[in-house]
């Protein structure tokens, strides 16, 4: 049989299997991972050779689910998987941060991991098991890799961790968090929680690291059934020692005495650290100089690199002069955009978001048609970072991959707090453009979005801020930084994302560059986080202590009715035609759902004549046609013997020609027109037709004496006579 098996159990005894050597041979290493009937494949080719001046690791990570996976046909006009989603390009980033940062640092060549889900379950989500198939691929493989990595997804259900829950566990889930390591660090994790402890996070952490050590070991033993323990040999750099020694001893020590000056300003720094690597290039010759300036420019950063992160463990304080845990001056405002239905400013140092909060109906929610997942979203965030914001020209192109996560993560921050739809029954889109950005822009995000829903109105039930933490760690002396700046990020072994209210943690994001991260320094930065957080808060509360009482006048009110199921259709009417009509008579938009044995309607406007209106419209549509009621009725048609009324919308009775006045009436028409409005009160529902019978005359007094006519006996054609007649002389 093709292919070569590595079977594991996970501590509940659920199976994981991975194959290697069937599908996709030609591959430098392909790998399928199953566990159930969720099978995803995975494949990683690199180049053999590297561009000329490249620095860095070239990676690209793809991850697609195919709808014949779930044997589904995809949307759309051409009927085919198109560009990603934005949940594919989010599993995709999950393992790019997984494997990024084990390539060995001198390794550069093109790197390319597809991930592609071929056969799905839902009772075995794929996002928890993508990295672990994409790692995979690089073990089975002779690319350079400081693995293996794998991922798996914890979650609190009923007070117990579990370790890859299926899709209905998840939506009673308490903490969803995924978990990227290595046998012996974690090495990522992101997920949201409904304000946990910082103990409980720890807990989590623990649990999911426990579960991918049985991951890596597996894949241990599969390289070696594979005989792929030898990787390729590569050179990817040149290197002048002497050089790199010459210009270490030269700039060292001037780094580290500018980094230490605390310039607030990233410009200011940026052109002081130029300046130092000009005055060295001053002193060689102009040709080796220009020969060599890729190199220079590589060996300058890595000093500058090493200077400032001596300098912050030594002198105990940061680049911009702030003590390890002080958070940079912070300046927030409401109401500052007049037109959209709730705008705030938030500005932490020279990070700065604005941010717009638009409320619509529910046919502004987002459609969700994945492969695995489908329905709706009812509040969305979007996060744009455009070329401006860190003084750069850049072409504005489509969204970045980098802008849906951090969108992404502060919605998930967010949405922890928001009302129930009964509450607030309005779509919710907020936007946050980022104007300035020297570090934490995406917990800008959360703040100045908390912020908008509470310039909008929306009851959030508690305030949320976010926080960036770093860490500078070197040969067992480490520094934990709050608030982090843009090149403490850079030079920094950690970035760690906490948001929450002040009753726990609702999102984070954790990326760690370095060996051995210990629980004693995660414990250290979710207690300095926590601090940090709460400073924050004060500041959102001291801007808009609570949401508006009310939504502003220009926002649509949506009024909410609950109708009979069976009434549906005579609302929305032939091919949508009573529905269109009535929102176009009274400026309105109107969408039904149905729930259970009801149907609800909702009616949104910024105008309340308009609502009560099409309301009004609606219960006249949906009311149920009582005898001994009375009705304000419309002529529709004439006939000899009397008119027909429609009383009720959609509903017509006879008012005959006797029932129109207690005066006799010879022609209709001379007392009835189409389109006359007139009282009228039901009379009587035949029984086997259903049909209406009415009277206008009974609503007006009778006068006095009056005597009800015999009714008149129809006169019998000749023919008929004879014919009776002869039958009685029969």
């Amino acid at each position: 049989m093709l292919g070569t098996k590595k079977v594991f159990k996970l501590e509940d005894g659920r199976e994981i299997e991975i194959e290697t050597g069937k599908l996709a041979k030609q591959a430098d290493g392909s790998a399928v991972v199953r566990m159930g009937d969720t099978m995803i494949l995975a494949t990683v080719c690199a180049k053999k050779e590297v561009g000329e001046n490249v620095d860095f690791m070239p990676l690209t990570v793809d991850y697609q689910e195919k709808y014949a996976s779930m044997g589904r046909f995809p949307g759309g006009f051409f009927k085919r998987e198109a560009r990603p989603s934005e949940y594919e390009i989010l599993i995709a980033r999950l393992i790019d941060r997984a494997l990024r940062p084990l390539f060995p640092d001198d390794f550069h060549a093109e790197v390319q991991v597809q991930v592609t889900l071929i056969s799905g379950d839902r009772n075995n989500p794929p996002d928890a098991l993508a990295a672990l198939a994409a790692s995979s691929a690089l073990a089975v493989s002779d690319i350079p890799f400081n693995g293996p990595v794998s991922e798996c997804r914890v979650a609190l259900i009923d007070n117990e961790f579990v370790i890859n829950p299926d899709y209905e566990q998840m939506e009673r889930a308490e903490l969803d968090l995924i978990v990227a390591a290595t046998y012996d660090n974690i090495m990522m994790v992101e997920g949201e929680m409904k304000e946990v402890s910082e103990d409980t996070m720890l807990e989590a952490l623990k649990t999911a690291h426990s579960s991918i050590k049985l991951h890596c070991q597996a894949l241990n033993e599969l390289t070696e059934m594979v005989g792929k323990t030898q990787k390729r040999e590569y050179c990817h750099e040149e290197n002048d020692l002497e050089l790199k020694a010459k210009l270490h001893d030269a700039v060292y020590q001037k780094c580290y005495d500018f980094a230490h000056q605390g310039i607030k300003s990233k410009s200011a720094r940026s052109e002081g650290f130029d300046a130092i690597k000009q005055e060295f290039i001053d002193t060689l010759d102009p040709e080796d100089a220009e020969e060599k300036a890729f190199m220079i420019d590589r060996y300058f950063h890595d000093t500058e690199k090493e200077a400032m992160r001596d300098m912050v463990l030594q002198e105990r304080v940061r680049l911009d002069g702030r003590q390890l845990n002080e958070i940079r001056p912070i300046w927030a405002e409401v109401g500052y955009l007049p037109s959209p239905h709730g705008s705030a400013i938030f500005t932490r140092g020279e990070t700065q978001s604005l941010s717009t909060c638009t409320l619509g109906t529910k046919l502004d929610e987002q459609i969700i048609d994945g492969a695995m997942i489908e329905g709706k979203n009812r509040f969305i965030l979007h996060y744009n970072f455009p070329g401006f914001a860190t003084g750069e020209v850049k072409r504005a192109g489509s969204t970045s991959r980098r802008e849906i996560g951090h969108g992404n993560l502060a919605m998930r921050a967010l949405k922890q707090v928001l009302p129930s739809e009964e509450e607030c029954p309005y779509t919710i889109r907020l936007v946050s453009d980022i104007l300035e950005s020297n570090g934490s822009s995406s917990m800008a995000t959360v703040c100045a979005g908390c912020l908008a829903l509470m310039d909008a109105g929306v009851k959030i039930r508690k305030p949320v801020s976010g926080i960036a933490m770093g860490l500078i760690e070197k040969n067992g002396n480490w520094a934990v930084l709050s608030d982090i700046l843009g090149d403490e990020d850079h030079l920094g072994d950690m970035d760690f994302k906490v948001t929450g209210t002040r009753d726990g943690i609702t999102a984070c994001q954790m990326d760690i560059k370095c060996d051995g991260l210990s629980y004693d320094i995660l414990a250290k930065a979710l207690a300095q986080a926590k601090e940090g957080r709460m400073h924050i808060l004060n500041i959102i509360e001291q801007t808009i202590p609570a949401p508006r009482e009310d939504y502003k006048p220009h926002v649509p009110r949506i009024t909410k009715m609950m109708v009979a199921k069976e009434f549906i259709g005579a609302i929305i009417g032939p091919q949508g035609k009573i529905i269109q009509e009535i929102q176009k008579d009274t400026n309105t938009i109107i969408t039904i759902e149905e729930a259970g044995d009801q149907g609800v309607v909702e009616i949104a406007s910024a105008n309340k004549e308009g609502i009560e209106a099409a309301v009004k419209r609606i219960k006249g549509i949906v009311a149920v046609p009582e005898v001994g009621e009375v009705y304000e009725g419309t002529v529709k048609n004439l006939q000899p013997f009397g008119a027909f009324v429609e009383f009720l919308p959609s509903k017509d009775g006879l008012l005959h020609v006797s029932e129109i006045s207690w005066n006799r009436v010879e022609n209709v028409e001379d007392v009835l027109k189409e389109g006359d409005h007139i009282t009228v009160k039901l009379i009587d529902i035949d029984k086997k037709t259903g049909k209406f019978k009415l009277s206008h005359r009974v609503l007006t007094p009778k006068p006095e004496g009056y005597v009800e006519p015999k009714p008149q006996r129809p006169a019998r054609p000749q023919g008929a006579r004879h014919h009776n007649n002869q039958r009685s002389h029969d």
